[in-house]
């Protein structure tokens, strides 16, 4: 068996699961398809570190195109933005400069927008831009428990009303600024969910862990939050259409051609082939429930 074949093979059965296709239609479509099943959506446009002009300035015009169409089509959805995308390789004024103009677009159509984290040597700026940008309840910032800083970053963002949206994270850093074991980083995600349910008011709890699942409905029989529940597209999906009869629950939808680096850290997110193909199983599943079958 070739490369190309084994390339295709790769693209159709695990990217496929976790991506709606290469177009703003397929991300429409596959979002009226999980709004059919009270889930909302995140969507995103994949592909990362530009260092053109051009390419940024057409991942800015298909961000508003995407706004424009959830508007149009009555889609439940959010949107999630990379900092990288929007030109943070050229400069950081490009960058925010962009990220405003989204989010005015954005604000105007009512749209949600995320601020979608990346690996480590990004983070300050993010957050920078973030909490200059901070507009009302049009806006929202993703934090990563593998990283050590993410305590410090939190309280700054919750002292501005910030809101969050909180994952375990999926790139490889220094051991100097990061936690590179499951345990460890599990470990700081229920701190920082502690402290978001005693500090905070409306944040997303975006694990596939179960564990963490649990503590999280614990801790809200304390608390009694406004919580949300949120998951990528393919992995655990038929537990999220659980959560979604209790609490607001929303999938993490990208579309695009660039999807290899995307797939390879849910690869590494995943951590083992068994949830892999437990997930596969389980998007067929919520294929059929979607299709009304």
């Amino acid at each position: 068996m070739n490369y190309m074949c084994l390339n295709t093979i790769f693209e159709k059965t695990f990217a496929g699961t976790w991506i709606a296709g290469p177009n703003i239609e397929d991300a429409i479509s596959e979002a009226r398809k999980f709004n059919a099943v009270k889930i909302k959506s995140i969507i995103n446009y994949l592909g990362e570190e530009f260092d053109k002009v051009e390419n940024v300035d057409n991942a800015v015009e298909i961000y508003i195109a995407v706004i424009k169409e959830i508007r149009k089509r009555h889609i439940d959805s959010d949107i999630s933005v990379k900092p990288t995308q929007l030109g943070m390789l050229i400069n950081e004024k490009v960058f925010e400069a962009n990220y405003r103009k989204i989010l005015r677009v954005a604000k105007n159509y009512r749209i949600f927008i995320w601020l979608d984290m990346e690996n480590a040597k990004y983070v300050g700026a993010t957050i920078k831009a973030y909490l200059k940008g901070i507009n009302g309840k049009n806006s929202g910032i993703c934090i990563q428990a593998y990283l050590k800083r993410s305590m410090d970053d939190i309280k700054k963002i919750v002292a501005k009303k910030g809101t969050i949206r909180l994952v375990k994270g999926a790139y490889v850093e220094n051991r100097d600024i990061s936690y590179n074991s499951w345990e460890k980083t599990t470990e700081n995600y229920r701190r920082l969910l502690l402290y978001l349910f005693e500090k905070s008011n409306n944040f997303t709890i975006a694990t596939h862990d179960l564990q963490l699942i649990k503590y999280a409905e614990h801790l809200n029989e304390k608390y009694n939050k406004t919580i949300n529940f949120a998951m990528l597209k393919g992995i655990k999906n038929r537990t999220l259409t659980l959560l979604a009869k209790k609490y607001p629950a929303y999938v993490y939808i990208p579309f695009g051609t660039a999807w290899l680096q995307y797939s390879i850290r849910r690869l590494r997110e995943a951590g083992h082939l068994k949830l892999i193909f437990k997930s596969l199983l389980e998007n067929q599943s919520i294929e059929k429930q979607k299709n009304g079958a």
